[in-house]
């Protein structure tokens, strides 16, 4: 999902909620200097003082310099697995799916910006886009491990050692087809609101998506 966030913020203990600024605080210090400067310019030092941190608490959240532009938003991948495993049992697996990251996407509009710029961050930094792909890839297999375990679809829970490739070899087709779908909805409604803010509110837009998808994408009027 890469949601730039802290997400959620009302859950969670006191030291949680701090945990999830200081780690919003690093990424989006590191993303506003590295559409500034170019990321291969930024140093963690810069970033941690961006941020109003030490290095050694950059450390505490990212092992390397490039996480930070990788992993942005990589606590919203389990936020919304743990809301889906969560919901009413009585919603669909879209609608529960929908609600989840609905839930998560509630400071969209508050986001935008930011998603711009780590767009410009990565199209402008190969290796790093191509490992942003990686974890996204990684993302939305959690997010159809997590359909699956709550349609008890497949053969369980993967081997702890297995590879990407492996988990997701291990998923019925609905799981992985709904996740994906879920991912691409969310890719296209921030796209078409970004485009078109004066005209409609963020969570207009998200819930027209889903609407579309639950009804199976009906023929629009002529």
């Amino acid at each position: 999902m890469q949601v730039m966030s802290e997400g959620s913020t009302a859950g969670g203990g006191l030291r949680e909620r701090k945990k999830r600024a200081t780690r919003a605080a690093l990424t989006e210090a590191a993303v506003r200097l590295a559409a500034e400067h170019g990321a291969e310019k930024v140093t963690v030092e810069a970033i941690s003082a961006a941020a109003g941190v030490s290095v050694r608490t950059f450390f505490n959240y990212f092992d390397t310099r490039d996480d930070v532009f990788v992993l942005v938003g990589a606590e919203s991948g389990a936020h919304v697995r743990q809301a889906l495993l969560a919901a009413p049992a009585g919603l669909t697996p879209l609608e529960a799916v929908r609600d989840a990251l609905a839930a998560e996407l509630a400071e969209a509009e508050q986001q935008h910006e930011l998603w711009r710029l780590h767009g410009e961050v990565l199209r402008a930094a190969p290796h790093l886009l191509v490992r942003s792909l990686g974890a996204h890839m990684a993302d939305e297999t959690g997010l159809a491990e997590a359909v699956a375990e709550r349609i008890r679809s497949g053969p369980g829970a993967p081997a702890p050692d297995a590879s990407p490739e492996e988990r997701r070899k291990a998923l019925d087709l609905y799981p992985r087809l709904l996740a994906a779908v879920a991912v691409t909805a969310v890719r296209v409604s921030v796209d078409h609101w970004c485009a078109r803010q004066d005209q409609r509110a963020f969570p207009e837009v998200f819930q027209e998506v889903f609407a579309l998808l639950a009804a199976g994408l009906p023929a629009p009027p002529a």
